[in-house]
């Protein structure tokens, strides 16, 4: 997108030092700034390349009075490094504009239902009797199985795979070859030793402003529902087993395994790497430190745990204090 100087002040209410056509068409650091790019200055440490940057328009606060000539035309705001931010978004919701698109190349069924604007690209498949909301981007190799329902304003990005019968709220962004409502691992022993697959026919109901990262797996329940709740912010690796519930606003790192039926609180932290047992309840505004195995309740909500087995942060600190001054004696 080619933005001038005088669209920008414009859109970041700011005003414009030079010259107010200069146009910029992608973003720089300040130090790698090049003509036709924009940078921006918010840390005193880095002025010294407001002198020698070639970038076409530089980003600045208000209140910034230079020691020497400067290249770049200058639109100044209250705040260049929250500006910046309200500038990367209003690009992102451009990209955003939203148009109603079919591919050829995809397969829609007859009786699944299609909300305005909805933009399906190549090689999607859209099961029967699906409800997809106004706004959703569905992106190349896509499968969506059918029953399932996806909210508004959703992004479901390349190679997602959303099983029969989900639920998926507004606002939730799935990134590439992330699975949602394959079976959870459940087998039962027999008596010679062989494995019975036990059969899951529940679902997985995800809440609105969700984002799941890339080849992240939610597995379905068996019966009723592995939920997600609105808010819950997991990244690419993770495995969410059969029957958990996540609660509000809780974030968990790349690699994080959450065993069967277990229930995380709402506002958890969840470092990366770590790993909780089935059946167990964490309690609210819990945080675990990376590489922690969780193996019992935890329910005093607030507190801080790390290590494995995980006990409280301060604990963990002392014992490897003393662990490691025995080491070196």
């Amino acid at each position: 997108m080619e933005l001038t100087a005088r669209q920008l002040s414009e859109v970041l209410h700011g005003t414009v030092d030079g010259d107010p056509e200069a146009k910029v068409t992608s973003f720089a650091k300040i130090e790698h700034g090049k003509p036709g790019q924009l940078c921006f200055f918010a840390n005193p440490k880095y002025e010294q390349y407001v002198y020698t940057s070639r970038a076409s328009v530089l980003l600045v606060n208000r209140n910034f009075e230079p020691k020497g000539p400067v290249t770049p035309t200058l639109v100044r705001v209250d705040d260049a490094y929250a500006a910046l931010a309200d500038l990367l978004k209003y690009m992102s919701e451009q990209k955003k504009k939203y148009r109603r698109r079919r591919s050829l190349r995809s397969r829609v069924a007859f009786s699944a239902k299609l909300g305005k604007r909805v933009n399906v690209g190549d090689f999607v498949t859209i099961g029967k009797d699906c409800r997809i909301g106004d706004c959703t981007v569905i992106h190349d190799n896509v499968t969506i199985g059918a029953g399932t329902k996806i909210g508004s304003h959703c992004i479901i990005y390349p190679g997602v795979h959303i099983f029969p019968g989900m639920v998926i709220g507004d606002r939730v962004i799935l990134h590439a070859g992330c699975i949602i409502g394959d079976d959870g691992f459940g087998n039962a022993p027999q008596p010679d030793g062989s494995w019975r697959k036990i059969e899951h026919l529940g679902n997985v109901i995800i809440g609105n402003d969700v984002e799941i990262g890339s080849n992240t797996t939610v597995d379905r329940a068996p019966m009723e529902s592995t939920i997600i709740a609105d808010g819950v912010r997991i990244d690419n690796l993770c495995q969410i087993a059969h029957n958990v519930v996540v609660g509000k606003n809780t974030v968990m790192a790349a690699q994080t395994g959450i065993a069967g039926s277990t229930q995380l609180g709402e506002g958890c932290i969840l470092a990366g790497q770590v790993g909780l047992v089935g059946h167990i309840k964490i309690a609210d505004h819990t945080t675990i430190g990376a590489q922690s195995g969780v193996i019992g309740n935890i329910r005093k909500g607030g507190e801080t745990w790390w290590g494995t087995p995980a006990i409280l942060h301060r604990t963990f600190l002392k014992a490897y204090a003393k662990f490691k001054q025995a080491a070196e004696e």
